[in-house]
């Protein structure tokens, strides 16, 4: 009898493949930060958890948007990343203290 059972061959080979494919398998999602970004939406701003398609939530004030950003970022122990209407970077805040 075999030492190693079949589903966990086939589970080894899943993790290789979407390791190769760049997909999370559990271990490097733990690595993830929580830095929040304050970026341009629609016709507002958005607060965006760095990493993440999704966004966390959406103001109409940028101003709504850092403070709403600082919020997550003092709880989590992170930095609040604060974009300019174009796209770059304007400004980071450390909380990580």
């Amino acid at each position: 009898m075999p030492s190693r059972s079949w589903s966990k061959t086939i589970v080894d080979i899943i993790k290789v493949i979407l390791e190769a494919l760049g997909a999370s398998t559990g271990s490097a999602s733990k690595n993830r930060t929580w830095h929040q970004h304050v970026v341009p939406y629609e016709d507002g701003w958005a607060v965006r958890r760095e990493g993440n398609k999704r966004i966390t939530s959406k103001h109409r004030k940028q101003s709504t948007a850092i403070n709403k950003a600082k919020t997550i970022a003092k709880r989590k122990k992170a930095d609040v990343i604060i974009h300019r209407e174009s796209g770059g970077i304007r400004d980071r805040i450390n909380f990580r203290n």
